[in-house]
């Protein structure tokens, strides 16, 4: 007897114990309001600008503090390669994604990038002499640059490749692309 009031005592306690509820408590205080129109997510910027002998045909572009990027985000570039024609007389613009490579009766060309959290470079590399290269490849060349959050980038299932499905994807327009010098 003794030996099953043991067992069943702690037993017991330990139910109480679990069983009790008390009064809720007062609820927390509310987070911070989000900044409308600002998204979190993703951000874009358009730089435009020549590629030249003087900067060893390499654009560079340094993150203002404005932008903020960690050293786990994807930063993706793309070339506006050309504009068509919409159908209803407007246009639309053709944006390709780097690296991408172009065969020209030079040889072969091919814009690429690299990046840090603080600075994109943009360069030309080509299997000839770069100062033979058209002008319609080196001047007045545009990018956006789209920095996507890391874990967003892993996880999500967007094509990283096609600038407007990553537009649509972080919810961004037109009117959220910053247009800034280099």
């Amino acid at each position: 007897m003794y030996k099953l009031l043991r067992l069943i005592f702690p037993i017991s306690l330990a139910l109480f114990f679990v069983s009790c509820e008390g009064d809720p408590g007062p609820p927390g205080i509310d987070g911070a309001d989000g900044i409308d129109g600002v998204n979190i997510l993703g951000q874009v910027v358009e730089i435009q600008g020549d590629f030249t002998q003087g900067n060893n045909f390499t654009l560079d572009f340094t993150f203002p503090s404005s932008i903020e990027v960690f050293e786990s985000d994807a930063v993706l570039v793309f070339l506006l390669e050309e504009t068509v024609d919409d159908g209803n007389g407007g246009t639309l613009d053709v944006w390709t994604p780097l690296p991408q490579n172009f065969f020209l009766n030079e040889g072969l060309l091919q814009y690429t990038f690299n990046h840090t959290f603080v600075d994109v470079s943009i360069f030309l590399d080509g299997d000839f002499d770069l100062t033979l290269t058209p002008d319609t490849f080196t001047q007045d060349q545009v990018f956006r640059i789209v920095v996507v959050p890391g874990e967003f980038a892993q996880n999500a299932t967007i094509d990283l490749g096609n600038f407007n499905t990553v537009m649509k994807t972080l919810n961004l327009s037109s009117k959220d692309i910053k247009k800034l010098p280099l």
